[in-house]
């Protein structure tokens, strides 16, 4: 299989559960069984979702240590902890980080500095100098200030092998066929949201990852796979199924709505760490019902 292979269709941005105050390590188990019975491709650890701002590099390694133990190498593992606004730090950090049990790296634009087209090309371009890993490039700029353009995406694509895709949440429909058209064969185009993921597919792209799936992997991902196989009535259906999860999910923050869809199953509590707070008992409600629309 060529690698690139192992990254399409559905990643899952894991959620990091916490009581009171600490990690909980047996709710972090179930839920990694839970996506990966739920049908999921693969894993991504520590990223926004898994709320590793909040968490000290000691409790960073301890999360990823374990969820490479629970994994047993099933499934293909992303190491979210690679986006930092010191290009220097984080070269450093690369060349000391232990990436045994991890495939992949995770990093998105420098955030706060705000450089521009050369700045971040010159970024990634450094860290792929020194990465043992591919690469997944994160544009997020409703986080980090600053949007990467689809020229500066290809170049990057063309520039190295060492990068793997792109993670896109820009919501920019014309930047994301821009560079599904342009790109080279094995650099993929991943949605970095949920509710674009069907017509990111339908452009050409090449999956998701994903924060739904904590929480429904298995509709969500037999939607992903019906879009990339190009069965657009069972995608359509099933997409349509989901649409109002989509949004509930994130009125009060991420991952505060999908940490609260997780606590009525039975997964893990809704506690998030500061500045985050625990979704209301109205976003709760609201939650509960789609829920049930949804599972039935």
């Amino acid at each position: 299989m060529n690698p690139h292979e192992r990254f399409r269709g559905t990643g899952v941005a894991l959620v990091t559960p916490f009581k009171n105050g600490a990690i909980d390590w047996e709710d972090l188990e179930k839920i990694i069984e839970h996506v990966i019975a739920g049908g999921v491709e693969f894993l991504v650890s520590l990223g926004t979702t898994g709320e590793s701002v909040t968490l000290s590099d000691d409790e960073q390694r301890q999360v990823l240590d374990f969820t490479i133990k629970v994994n047993r190498g099933r499934l293909p593992l992303v190491a979210g902890v690679f986006g930092g606004n010191n290009t220097a730090a984080m070269v450093e950090k690369i060349q000391n980080f232990d990436f045994e049990g991890i495939d992949a790296l995770l990093s998105s634009n420098p955030a706060y500095n705000k450089p521009g087209q050369e700045g971040i090309f010159k970024h990634y371009m450094e860290l792929a100098e020194v990465s043992p890993r591919p690469i997944i490039i994160y544009n997020v700029p409703s986080r980090t200030a600053s949007n990467m353009n689809a020229e500066t995406t290809l170049r990057l694509a063309n520039a190295s092998d060492k990068f793997l895709g792109v993670k896109e949440a820009s919501d920019d429909i014309y930047q994301i066929m821009k560079i599904i058209k342009g790109k080279p064969k094995n650099f993929l185009m991943l949605s970095g949201d949920d509710f674009i993921t069907l017509p990111l597919i339908a452009a050409g792209g090449d999956g998701v990852i994903s924060v739904i799936a904590n929480t429904t992997p298995r509709p969500f991902t037999d939607m992903v796979r019906a879009a990339l196989r190009q069965d657009m009535p069972t995608a359509q259906q099933l997409n349509m199924k989901l649409l109002e999860l989509y949004k509930l999910l994130f009125i009060e923050g991420n991952p505060v709505g999908v940490k609260a869809a997780l606590e009525l199953q039975g997964l893990c509590s809704r506690e998030v760490r500061l500045p985050l707070v625990p979704m209301t008992e109205q976003g709760v409600h609201l939650v509960m019902a789609e829920m049930e629309k949804v599972l039935g």
